[in-house]
């Protein structure tokens, strides 16, 4: 069984109190037991070349796989010329810095539905993904991964079903699933043991349980409305789910994601709540 990694999705505050560079986060994971970095470039692409190869260096020093986030304002449900144009330019910077880094997994939103219905939408996205790849193709990243996201809120496209159905496409398309997005846009829906492991069992009926196996994670407690997503919260307010020690139920399913953990603040310290609830799991086998 491959072996599952775990890390935060950016700097969380105590790194940020302790550090003045993202180049010392390597070393800080290494320390805490964590093996797994997913840089941020939700507002942009903004980190130089130079910067990027010297934290992948870091990284491989300390054994810490990286991944990376695409900008936010991604919106692959649109086929308009000029959008279509500046999301692929969007995708080729993330890829780059990526590349620079040694990364080989990109995060992806899927977008909003721009008064599309959800069928025009997903047939726009289901296009644009290949668009994309050739793109990273002709332009030298075909080793490069689009891990594409479940989302949080409910006017968006990205539910379980649709970033199965989008990843059906191609081998080299991953799904990136967000458990607190999930939970949050069905309303609490995916709280307790009985839905995480539906959503596990779906997942794997629709792409095989190897390339689920090999899937990007997003997990966090998500403070939810009645239209889906609110805001992040930490491990420690549990008024809203997931609660952390559903990550267990991966194991019992032979999986081994990369876990990403995004908590407000405390992302780091929570991913390794998340390794230890797997790991003391695998110890009591």
């Amino acid at each position: 069984m491959k072996k599952a990694l775990f890390g935060p999705a950016g700097s969380e505050e105590n790194f940020i109190r302790q550090y003045r560079s993202t180049l010392f986060m390597p070393e800080y994971l290494h320390s805490m037991g964590l093996d797994a970095f997913e840089y941020q470039c939700g507002r942009g692409v903004n980190i130089g070349e130079g910067t990027a190869y010297a934290l992948g260096e870091k990284a491989r020093q300390y054994g810490i796989a990286l991944s990376v986030h695409s900008p936010y304002y991604i919106n692959l449900s649109s086929r308009e010329d000029i959008r279509r144009t500046k999301n692929i330019n969007y995708i080729l910077q993330s890829c780059a810095a990526a590349k620079a880094m040694g990364a080989e997994r990109i995060v992806v939103h899927c977008g909003g539905l721009s008064g599309l219905s959800r069928e025009e939408a997903m047939n726009n996205t289901v296009l644009n993904v290949k668009d994309a790849l050739n793109a990273l193709d002709e332009n030298g990243y075909g080793n490069i991964r689009l891990c594409i996201e479940t989302m949080g809120k409910q006017n968006v496209l990205g539910d379980l079903g649709e970033v199965i159905e989008i990843c059906r496409q191609d081998e080299r398309l991953i799904p990136c699933i967000d458990f607190g997005h999930l939970n949050a846009r069905t309303v609490g829906g995916v709280s307790d043991r009985e839905s995480f492991t539906a959503v596990l069992d779906e997942l794997i009926s629709g792409l095989g349980h190897q390339r689920a196996s090999i899937m990007h994670v997003h997990f966090s407690r998500i403070e939810y409305s009645s239209k889906g997503e609110v805001r992040h919260l930490t491990f420690e307010d549990d008024r809203f789910g997931p609660a952390p020690e559903l990550i267990g139920i991966m194991y019992d399913k032979a999986l081994s994601p990369t876990v990403i953990c995004e908590s407000a603040g405390t992302q780091a310290q929570d991913a390794l709540t998340l390794k230890q609830i797997y790991y003391n799991r695998v110890d009591e086998e």
